[in-house]
């Protein structure tokens, strides 16, 4: 089921935090980490690819195949592949960030708590990871052997993720998230 969103309607990530924050306290979460059987998981999948198929009707995209596996973190990743799949990326990854941002939504507002969902576009978001990961490693060196802070350029929470995902294992450096909104960027400090 997808609703249907006007250009009055404003959607934030916050919200979406702020939402699931309040699904998780009602469900009687007190802190503990819910502990999602392989029956959830076929839930969440489903409702994800569900949410997906519907979104992608209104996409010019012809036939395509949606691919689900769990990634490194404990992530439900769906993986779309198909013939012209350039629209479904959009300029540097914005229209994919906005359609897994869509589908994560409904599926936390269907399942009732929050779960991580990555739509992919023909590993498009794994190149990118790379990319990233390799970014994180050059500037925790550059950290590490100048002693001081190194900040990178404004990321989506998504982006972000994967940078301190990287380098919580490196005890020469740790990183925080500064700033507001799209200025939001990761700072690799040194120990």
């Amino acid at each position: 089921m997808v609703e249907e969103f006007n250009e009055d309607t404003e959607i934030t990530e916050e919200a979406v935090v702020e939402e699931s924050s309040e699904q998780e306290e009602a469900a009687g979460s007190d802190g503990d980490e819910l502990v999602v059987t392989d029956e959830m998981l076929d839930n969440i999948a489903d409702t994800a690819i569900a949410a997906l198929q519907d979104i992608l009707r209104y996409f010019n995209v012809g036939e395509v195949t949606i691919d689900e596996y769990e990634g490194d973190e404990g992530e439900l990743i769906l993986d779309i592949s198909g013939d012209d799949m350039a629209v479904l990326i959009g300029r540097h990854g914005k229209t994919l960030d906005a359609l897994q941002f869509i589908v994560s939504m409904i599926t936390v507002r269907t399942i009732g708590f929050r779960y991580p969902v990555v739509v992919d576009v023909e590993g498009y978001k794994n190149r990118q990871r790379q990319k990233l990961e390799s970014i994180a490693h050059s500037s925790a060196n550059r950290a590490a052997s100048q002693h001081r802070k190194v900040g990178l350029r404004p990321m989506t929470p998504y982006e972000r993720r994967i940078i301190h995902i990287a380098l919580r294992d490196d005890d020469r450096v740790e990183t925080v998230s500064e700033g507001e909104g799209s200025a939001r960027h990761v700072v690799v400090v040194p120990c």
